[in-house]
This record gives structure tokens, C-alpha cells and sequence, in this order.
């Protein structure tokens, strides 16, 4: 008998630290529906404001995960941040298991806001060497013992340890390998290469890759992909036209074609051009030209923001350059907008498009945004990373953050404050 009292007095300790627990989250979910409401964003308070309608407006907000990092767990997180603050395209890396997390991301967040209407998922690949694609790598057992490790203070990515790791596991049924001994946490390496030159003793070296096209056609083919990016360096028009050839019966199942490439000065726009040329036959739906003005820096501060600014302000200049919507990226981060502003770059113009029917390009009698967006990554990525790690230091590595609803709504003010502020131009 005393035994069965024991265990039904567990039983309803249990259930009320469950109740109390749920409880919690609910408040807390309330308040973040609260906190998007009172902002009313136009993403979020009008279910039917699409990624398009924020292509023509000028206020489309692209979160960069990354096109290597490859971190489920902290990509979920993200995913589910950034579609409750209101982006409207969320890019990552051409991997089955990313992109599966990506959606996961987006679903949760939905489960929390039902009207919350779905962001894009873009995939990036290459046509040839490329940053954005390589991984940071070196042998621990290489490294002095009384090295001062400043690579590990260094990376922005929390992506190198000399601490021991454990493999985790997230709901989506997705491993999130941790390497077992020191080194690079390859997963979460994106490639930024800061770590490379202040190893004093030149032990780090870069591993670059390309994306395989028939995994990336294969991938498109899902129906959990809606757009991609090709990042090219804009000087071989060739490995272009390899790739685009290699994708060009699953492009069309798509709705938007992104094409990143740095500045090339005087030869961007005939590059551009060029490129326009070899997708125009097979191209079935919208595109943009991603202008990829400082790879990697948006975290770093002010000034890194000033090349993807200028870099826009060249194309808008540019009289003969092709259909397509503009969006910055590379650098970009809380002082963009400012910048944008001093440059008088949120004004509208003709928009350029192409009439499939008549394979000819046309111009749209309605007025469209000059600058259609900014793709934030870095910067993105580290605003809320840092309720990311404070959350997984106290819960363990695979905490899903609507689990913990205190880090969601800190984390969603961040991301409030950097993607507010375009969706209200």
C-alpha cells in the first residue's frame, strides 16, 4: 500500500512539473505572438504578403545560413527565429539533411504563429572554386602545446575546440556529429578562412569543394525546395554553363533562380549579361542577382557593409544590364540600411522581365523597387547565436529553442531588430 501511494504521489509530481512546465511555454509563446503583433510587420501581420510582393517592394530579407555550414541543430533554430521575425527566403547548404532542417525550422515556428505564412528555402551550389565552399582543417596532434591557439579566439563560428564533443541528435531524425578530439567541427564550418592567418605556425590549411549538379538536381526535385543560387566568380562563363546545363530539367520546377557574384568592376555587367544568356532559354521563373560585396564580414563591424553598398550603387547606375531583381549581401549587417539610405538607393524603376510566351524581355508598366533586399549571414547568424549558445551551455547541444521559451523570445528580439527595419521601409 505504501508503495502505491509513493508511486501515485510521484506520478502527480511528475504531472505537475510537466503541467507547470507547459504552462510556461504557453505563456511565453504568447507573449512572442504579442511582441510580432504590436510590431505588425507586413510579413507576418498580412498572411498573404508573399516573397514575391517583398522582391517588387523592396523590404525581401534573405537569412544566409550559410552555403557550408552544416550545423542541424543551430540551422533548425535559426530557421524557426527567422520565420517568426518575418524573412522571406532562408538559404543554406545543397544537403539533404540541411534542407530537412531548414523546414523543420519553419514548421515549428508555424505550429507557434498558425498564419505565419512560409518563407522560401534556397539552396546554394557553385560552378567552380569558390569561399563560400571550403572548410578550414588541421592535425591538433601538429599543434605545440604551448600555443596560444588563436585560431580558436578567432573563429566566428565557434567551429574549432580543443575540448571533447558528443555526437546529439534533434527531432528531425538528423545527426549532428561532433568530433570526438580537438580540431574543426567540420559541420560548422563555413569558411570565412579567418582562422588561417594568425596560426603561427601555418598549420591550418583550406579543403575546397563543388557541389555535385546530379545530387543538386535531385535535390531541387523535392518539394521543399523553392529556389537556388549559383555562386560564380563571374569570370568563367564556361564552368556557368556546365552547371546551368547540368540543372537545366529541374530548374523549371523553381520559383526563383539566384545568381551570386563578387564585383568585377568594368566586366560585371557584360559577365552578367553572359550568364543571362546561357539560363535565359531554360529560365521558367523569376531570378536574381545576388551582389556579394564582402564575403563573410558581416559580423565584423561598420565599415565591412561600405563594399556590398557600393557595389549596388554601380548596378544602379548601370543602364544595360539584365532582367532581374538586385539584392545585397556580403558585409551587409545593422548599419546597411543607414547606408543604403545616405546612397539613395530605396527608389523604384521599370522593372525587367522575361515574357515566356515570347521568349523576349519586357518591361512592367508598374513601378518596382531599384534594390529589392539584403540577405543577412554572418551578422544574422551571430546576433542570435548568441542566445543559442547561452541556451545550449545551460540545456545540452541539441535544445530545440521552442523548448526553452525565455531563449526564444530573446532571440527573436534580435532578430526583430535587424529584420524590422527593412520590412517597415
Amino acid at each position: 500500500m505504501a508503495s502505491l501511494r509513493f508511486f501515485c504521489a510521484t506520478n502527480i509530481s511528475v504531472s505537475t512539473k510537466h503541467k507547470a512546465k507547459v504552462d510556461k511555454k504557453c505563456v511565453v509563446h504568447q507573449k512572442v505572438k504579442n511582441l510580432i503583433n504590436t510590431l505588425e510587420l507586413p510579413s507576418i501581420s498580412s498572411s498573404s504578403s508573399t516573397p514575391l510582393e517583398s522582391l517588387q517592394r523592396g523590404n525581401w530579407v534573405k537569412l544566409i545560413c550559410g552555403a557550408s555550414f552544416e550545423d542541424v541543430v543551430d540551422i533548425r533554430n535559426l530557421s524557426l527565429v527567422y520565420t517568426l521575425a518575418g524573412v522571406d527566403c532562408i538559404d543554406c547548404a545543397a544537403d539533404a539533411s540541411v534542407v530537412s532542417a531548414v523546414n523543420e525550422g519553419i514548421e515549428a515556428a508555424r505550429d507557434i504563429l498558425c498564419c505565419l505564412r512560409r518563407p522560401w528555402v534556397m539552396i546554394s551550389v557553385n560552378d567552380d572554386k569558390d569561399l563560400h565552399f571550403r572548410k578550414a582543417e588541421f592535425d591538433p596532434e601538429d599543434c605545440p602545446s604551448d600555443c596560444s591557439r588563436p585560431c580558436e579566439n578567432v573563429c566566428p563560428a565557434n567551429a574549432i575546440s580543443f575540448q571533447e564533443k558528443s555526437t546529439s541528435q534533434i527531432s528531425c531524425n538528423t545527426e549532428a556529429p561532433r568530433v570526438l578530439k580537438d580540431g574543426v567541427i567540420t559541420e560548422r564550418c563555413y569558411g570565412c578562412g579567418r582562422c588561417l592567418p594568425v596560426c603561427p605556425y601555418d598549420k591550418i590549411r583550406e579543403v575546397t569543394y563543388v557541389r555535385d549538379a546530379v545530387t543538386t538536381s535531385d535535390l531541387i526535385k523535392r518539394n521543399d525546395v523553392d529556389a537556388i543560387e549559383i555562386h560564380t566568380s563571374a569570370r568563367q562563363s564556361r564552368l556557368f554553363e556546365e552547371l546551368w546545363r547540368a540543372l537545366a530539367d529541374s530548374v523549371e520546377n523553381l520559383k526563383l533562380v539566384a545568381v551570386s557574384l563578387p564585383n568585377v568592376g568594368d566586366s560585371t555587367i557584360s559577365s552578367m549579361n553572359k550568364m543571362y544568356s546561357i539560363m535565359k532559354p531554360n529560365l521558367r521563373n523569376f531570378n536574381l542577382w545576388q551582389l556579394d560585396g564582402r564575403p563573410m564580414s558581416g559580423d565584423i563591424g561598420r565599415g565591412a557593409t561600405k563594399e556590398s553598398i557600393a557595389f549596388a550603387v554601380q548596378l544602379a547606375k548601370a543602364k544595360d544590364r539584365p532582367p532581374g531583381f538586385l539584392q545585397l549581401a556580403g558585409g551587409t549587417n545593422a548599419h546597411t540600411i543607414e547606408g543604403m539610405k545616405k546612397e539613395g538607393l530605396f527608389r523604384t524603376t521599370s522593372l525587367k522581365y522575361l515574357d515566356h510566351e515570347n521568349s523576349t524581355v519586357s518591361t512592367s508598366n508598374s513601378s518596382c523597387a531599384l534594390i529589392s533586399g539584403i540577405a543577412y549571414g554572418g551578422y544574422a547568424r551571430k546576433i542570435v547565436g548568441r542566445v543559442l549558445r547561452s541556451m545550449q551551455s545551460q540545456h545540452g547541444g541539441a535544445a530545440s529553442i521552442e523548448d526553452h521559451p525565455e531563449h526564444l523570445l530573446l532571440a527573436l528580439r534580435e532578430a526583430l531588430a535587424l529584420v524590422g527595419p527593412v520590412k517597415c521601409l
